[in-house]
């Protein structure tokens, strides 16, 4: 029986193209000033630490930082200072109402109705933990914070280690074989599965280039939250 349910969100809750098409294009265009604006505030300060040794670049040599990070987005590398640091710039957008973030109108049905059913929920995002909650809160389907007791990042783990899923586990206090993630990427999956999770992988429409569920011995596919059956009738 599933005590727990663990969800990416880029092609899985929502699509791809919200995120790839407005998220990172914002925030490409607003980290140069955010960061000369404001880098002399603590959090963003340790942001650009990181992104020193993560680089290898003089600290002090704030253009060449920022063109790291640009450089970054365009890579969609999974950083972790570049997605605490989009997190911050992303707040600005919500917060102004230039977007909500898109959600498929299953996934919010099916999130409320498993919270109602008492599953605790879960998100594990390579976005950071700060750019998850924005997401949630400034929602097409409206603030859905309340239904999640809990979100991980890269801070974590990388996304295709098993040993981030099995950190996962031992956080939230539910054992592997009880937990259920699901995901459009089959490498994160497989890290799941290894780690002794349940999956289930989204290929949606919209965001898989297949167009419909290719089917996989390891990891059922489904194209909806409405087509998920949660494993031991949960």
């Amino acid at each position: 029986m599933i005590e727990a349910i663990v969800t990416d969100i880029e092609g899985t809750t929502s699509a791809i193209a919200f995120v790839k098409d407005i998220l990172f294009p914002y925030a490409a265009t607003a980290i140069p000033d955010f960061v000369r604006a404001h880098r002399e505030r603590a959090d963003l300060a340790e942001i650009l630490d990181g992104v020193a040794r993560e680089s290898g670049l003089p600290r002090e040599n704030i253009d060449a930082l920022v063109a790291q990070l640009l450089q970054w987005i365009r890579e969609d590398r999974k950083i972790t200072p570049l997605k605490t640091l989009q997190g911050l710039v992303w707040r600005a957008g919500y917060e102004s109402g230039v977007y909500k973030a898109h959600m498929y109108a299953d996934a919010a049905v099916a999130l409320r109705g498993w919270h109602a059913r008492g599953i605790p929920l879960y998100v594990y995002s390579s976005g950071s933990i700060a750019a998850q909650q924005l997401f949630f809160a400034y929602s097409e389907a409206g603030d859905l914070t309340e239904l999640f007791s809990g979100y991980f990042d890269t801070t974590t783990g990388a996304k295709q280690d098993s040993e981030s899923y099995r950190k996962i586990s031992e956080a939230i206090g539910v054992p592997p074989d009880r937990i259920l993630f699901l995901s459009d990427v089959a490498g994160e999956l497989d890290a799941a599965r290894a780690a002794g999770f349940h999956t289930c992988w989204l290929q949606r429409p919209e965001d898989s280039p297949a167009g419909a569920p290719a089917g996989n011995d390891a990891h059922p596919c489904v194209q909806s939250f409405a087509d998920i059956a949660l494993p031991g009738g949960a």
